[in-house]
């Protein structure tokens, strides 16, 4: 760890020692900020607010305070050792009660992936709670004063320091210079977005008066014949961001810069130019500075708009795409900032930089040209998604005829961008409040449309609430269409009436598209993606034909297995082209899986099954497809109970017996996959049908638990895995049964445990181990692991095995088995459920809290959470500190921290100075001892009370939580590292990516 020790963190107050008198301690873990410390709360009496304390099988929280504001000075008592004149938070944010250091707001990646562009107030979602206001009375002072101090902060650590300052300079004069090489586009990214933070923390333009190197890049990048097409990219971007405020784009325009990077005579006019890095910097330089109407009248006055409506049409699609994102920008900051009065559809009335977009917009929609109707109507699609304002209906109003002639043109090459332009107008509020033109060209679009480019627009006005009737008839004939047509193909004339009323669909054309072998399955596999979301939707605005839509899907099944004898000319043609086609057949049975959460299906349920057992049973069927088919007959089984066909006990015994038999068989295929889903599915049914006597029943008197223990010693260890899980869950059924009903079975729950802990401790491959500690942990939530005695016994056993385990995943799984552990037993040994809330009788609290800290020790629940401190990876250090900091909440009141703070020169406090030097050490300490070495005792109660009183775990918490990078991770080295890659520095001192 870098820095001065744990203790060295700049401004980092301390928190209030845990002995402060009448004071009682809670703890969160849970829903904190990523990179904050659980937050102590510290509570009296019973005038203290109370949060609420998760039950024993949830995350171990015990209460919910890890919201809290930042205390003002003299909350805290100060730390010795420690620098005086910190800075603090704002004295607004003090209260009369001792309050415990606040939560660390979240690190933001200053160089990685672009974050929010809010305001530094607003970024933290934190910060936007209302639990950041703090405890009640504080009022919006408080608040205010919060924020102020997190704004402070920000500015703290994105200010430019004396030496970035000193850099800076170097490094715009290095990458102005031809002759150096050119830098790593990282690099120009990172920089780019630090001088973006700088913006958005003080007037852009002090940053430019303050830095005057940045003025002089840009002269000396113009001056170059010709530069690097990255640092030109760079420079435009530099300067559209720089631009944005109005008051440095004036400054910028009083040295003539931005007409030179930006207008006709400069950059546009050079052969570098023709690289699209070039022309993508351009277009995102200017959409930066798009913020202020002098930006906006400089790109219209100086002939920049028709450079934006040439890129529209640019062969690189991201240049192309920002182009069109552009002019929508335009657009509406044209209108909604130079315009005072309501518009009409005069030319008079728009503002003139929207005259000129417009205009541009009709002249391509009558052009003839298909991109350049293409390019229009792109740009409207994005304009009608993004903008809800009233205006866009007047804009429509002088286009809608256009647009309507494209619907009944010979030409198709422009109908597949209607549909999303239409989708994107019927979701906004100023079109579907409307009556009848809007929505009439709705319909006649999903009439005109063919099959496939009308779909996506049917399914997107059926999960509408807010729609005419009419319309959304016509969007579920579109749907319903190729599924009527499988129907019809497959029944005899007049023996089935189909989906649909032939007076209102015309089927000839979804005909003929099935018939087609290069559209059949293309159209079916969009249908039943579509009726697929639909299915899922909650709340679904239609109610669809249930029934006859899983006759469909079962008949498509058909089809594609060859179990149907087609019995029309239309029904052969489609069974040829469907026979083996997997792509159709788990559209299928997506579909089919989605179907099962409706009600109304019973009458066909016999049907359902069988389709599904044949597909299970067929050596022809594929693992993918297989998969599918477990995934369906699992939804579909859970759903047995509730099912009217399916009253009787016998119907249900018999469908099970089917389903085991063929599980048999699956789970001793050759093929792994094929091992794994039936696992797979084998766990879906115990998770959903467990609790139903008829399937405990089937599956216990048949072969299914004995093979699936078996699997445990699978080959592949994606099998093994599936088949811990499958046998963890299979102990639920068996632990709440008697002997007798297991006793012919073999099945034994200690054989199985000592399987599983057999595999947690020697199986090569991580994934069964995964699984292996998992299922524990499940097991102790539910109570299936004995008595008290026992389940200690089985914890320590298990985090002995875990604590060595090469796999991060598996020690952090053995963390949060732990965590429960922790949970069940506090709340068993009858500690309150708030440790603030007043004990009746201090005798009877001191007896249970030693109780419980005697069952850790036992445990050597200790010695695996510090070893867990100095663990390689972070997550498993942050975990086991969340615990420790919980444990110390919940077991050490201040009267006992104050005896142990006074105990320090007694045999048991030994060690601890030790186990603290050793924790600072963190990842890189050496030889952790865990046997009572160097003084420590991981299984004495009086030595862990006095190391949770003593160790400095606030700190702990806060160097884990420390990115790995976070001393070179800085404005200065990034500048550093610039100079280094260019070659300006003599020493390598970059820093390593």
């Amino acid at each position: 760890m870098a820095g001065g020790g744990l203790r060295g963190g700049p401004g980092r107050p301390r928190p209030p020692p845990h002995g402060t008198s009448g004071c009682a301690v809670t703890m969160a873990t849970a829903g904190r900020p990523g990179g904050a410390p659980p937050a102590v709360a510290l509570q009296r009496g019973g005038g203290a607010e109370r949060a609420p304390v998760q039950g024993a099988n949830g995350a171990l929280a015990l209460a919910a305070a890890s919201s809290l504001p930042p205390p003002g000075p003299g909350s805290y008592r100060a730390a010795p050792g420690r620098a005086a004149g910190r800075q603090r938070p704002p004295a607004a944010l003090s209260a009369p009660r001792r309050l415990a250091r606040p939560p660390r707001p979240p690190r933001h990646s200053l160089y990685g992936r672009r974050r929010q562009r809010a305001s530094p107030r607003l970024r933290s979602p934190w910060l936007r709670s209302p639990l950041a206001t703090g405890p009640a009375g504080r009022g919006r002072a408080a608040m205010s004063a919060w924020q102020a101090w997190f704004v402070a902060r920000a500015r703290r650590r994105f200010a430019m320091s004396r030496e970035c300052a000193r850099l800076l300079p170097r490094v715009c004069a290095a990458l102005a210079d031809p002759r150096q090489p050119g830098s790593d586009d990282t690099c120009l990214e990172k920089l780019l977005d630090w001088l973006r933070d700088l913006t958005e923390l003080e007037p852009t333009l002090n940053v430019v008066r303050d830095n005057p190197c940045l003025t002089e890049f840009f002269i000396s990048v113009l001056a170059l014949p010709e530069p690097s097409p990255s640092i030109l990219s760079f420079t435009l971007r530099l300067a559209g961001l720089l631009a944005a405020s109005e008051d440095c784009f004036q400054h910028l325009q009083q040295e003539n810069l931005l007409f030179r990077l930006f207008g006709a005579g400069g950059t546009l006019n050079r052969a570098v130019w023709e690289d699209a890095s070039v022309r993508s910097g351009w277009v995102e330089g200017v959409h930066s500075m798009m913020h202020h109407q002098p930006a906006l009248h400089f790109l219209c006055n100086g002939g920049g708009i028709d450079v934006i409506f040439t890129l529209q049409g640019d062969p690189s699609l991201f240049v192309a795409s920002a182009a069109s994102q552009l002019l929508v920008h335009m657009l509406t900051l044209s209108v909604e900032s130079e315009t005072t009065t309501p518009l009409n559809e005069k030319d008079c009335d728009w503002p003139a930089c929207a005259q000129t977009i417009i205009k541009h917009i009709e002249n391509s929609l009558q052009s003839g040209c298909a991109s350049h109707i293409n390019q229009s109507l792109k740009l409207l699609t994005s304009l009608f998604g993004s903008c809800r304002a009233t205006w866009t209906e007047v804009l429509w109003l002088r286009i809608a005829k256009q647009v309507e002639s494209f619907l009944t043109e010979d030409s198709v090459q422009t109908r597949h961008m209607l549909a999303d332009l239409l989708l994107n107008m019927s979701r906004s509020p100023v079109f579907c409040d409307t009556e009848g033109s809007f929505w009439a060209l709705v319909t006649s679009a999903l009439e005109h449309l063919t099959p496939v480019q009308a779909g996506p627009l049917a399914v997107g006005i059926l999960s509408l609430h807010k729609c005419p009737q009419d319309v959304r008839i016509q969007a579920m004939t579109v749907l319903l269409q190729p599924m009527d047509c499988i129907l019809r193909a497959a029944s005899q004339p007049l023996e089935y009436a189909g989906l649909l009323d032939e007076s209102v669909s015309d089927p000839s054309t979804v005909e003929s598209l099935l018939s087609s072998k290069s559209s059949c399955s293309s159209l079916l596999c969009q249908t039943l993606a579509h009726l697929e979301k639909l299915l899922s939707l909650i709340h679904l605005p239609v109610d669809l034909p249930y029934t006859s839509l899983l006759r469909s899907f079962v008949t498509i099944l058909q089809f594609c297995s060859g179990l149907l004898i087609p019995a029309t000319p239309l029904g052969s043609k489609i069974s040829q082209i469907l026979i083996g086609c997997g792509r159709v057949q788990k559209s299928a049975l997506d579909a089919l899986a989605a179907l099962s959460e409706r009600k109304g299906c019973d009458t066909v349920i016999g049907s359902l099954f069988d389709i599904l057992l044949a597909y299970l049973e067929s050596p022809n069927t594929s693992p993918t497809v297989l998969k599918k088919s477990f995934q369906a007959m699992s939804k579909w089984l859970a759903r047995l109970p509730e099912m009217s066909c399916f009253n009787s006990q016998w119907q249900t015994e018999k469908i099970l017996q089917d389903v085991f038999l063929v599980l048999q068989k699956r789970l001793c295929s050759p093929c792994w996959e094929v091992r794994d889903s039936s696992l797979e599915f084998l766990t879906s049914l115990i998770k959903s049908m467990r609790d139903q006597d008829e399937f405990r029943e089937s599956l216990l008197s048949s072969e299914v638990p004995k093979l699936t223990e078996n699997l445990l010693e699978d080959p592949e260890s994606y099998v093994r895995a599936s088949a811990v899980t499958a046998v963890g869950h299979l102990t639920f059924i068996t632990y709440s049964l008697p002997e007798s009903a297991v006793a012919g079975n073999q099945y034994n729950k200690e054989d199985t445990t000592a399987k599983l802990q057999d595999i947690l401790s020697t199986d090569p491959e991580s994934f069964p181990r995964r699984a292996v500690i998992s299922i524990f942990t499940k097991w102790l939530k539910q109570g299936c692991t004995g008595q008290a005695e026992d389940t200690e016994q089985f914890v320590s056993r298990a985090i002995q095995t875990v604590e060595r385990d090469l796999d991060w995943e598996v020690r952090i799984g053995g963390l949060e088995l732990v965590e429960v552990f922790c949970v069940q037993t506090l709340c068993r040994v009858g500690l309150p459920k708030y440790p603030c809330a007043p004990a009746s009788s201090a005798v009877t609290s001191s007896i249970q809290q030693n109780e419980s800290l005697q069952i850790f020790c036992q445990a050597k629940l200790f010695k695996f959470l510090f070893w867990s401190l100095c663990d390689y990876d972070k997550p498993v250090g942050q975990k086991a500190c969340d615990i420790l900091l919980v444990l110390r909440a919940s077991l050490s009141p201040s009267s006992m921290l104050k005896d142990c703070q006074g105990a320090g020169d007694l045999s048991a406090g030994h060690g601890i100075p030790w186990l603290q030097r050793t924790l600072r050490q963190g990842s890189l300490a050496q030889n952790f001892p865990t046997d009572g070495g160097n003084g420590v005792d991981f299984e004495d109660p009086e030595s862990m009370m006095l190391a949770l009183g003593t160790i400095d775990l606030e700190e702990l918490h806060d160097e884990l939580n420390k990115s790995s990078d976070h001393v070179e991770k800085s404005p200065q080295s990034l500048l550093e590292d610039i100079l280094a890659t260019v070659g300006t520095i003599d020493e390598n001192e970059a820093d390593c990516y």
